[in-house]
């Protein structure tokens, strides 16, 4: 009984609660990251891809729009 609620547990962590942290961490720092920190960006995008990939219909990470003043 304790094995697949430990495999629950670990799926549910690897494919929502990881990767909304992660698209939490992208979306506050994508536009000031540095070199080294954006290769960070890409290995936790490419290691957390199947749990991004079930998040993505419900996540924007459009820009936000600009204030231009005349």
């Amino acid at each position: 009984m304790i094995v697949p609620l430990l495999y629950l547990i670990l799926a549910g962590a690897y494919l929502f609660i990881i990767p909304g942290s992660v698209v939490f961490y992208l979306n506050k720092r994508w536009y000031v990251a540095s070199s080294p920190e954006r290769t960070f960006m890409y290995f936790l995008v490419f290691f957390f891809f199947p749990g991004l990939l079930v998040l993505s219909p419900f996540v924007n990470l459009r820009p936000k729009p600009r204030k231009i003043e005349a």
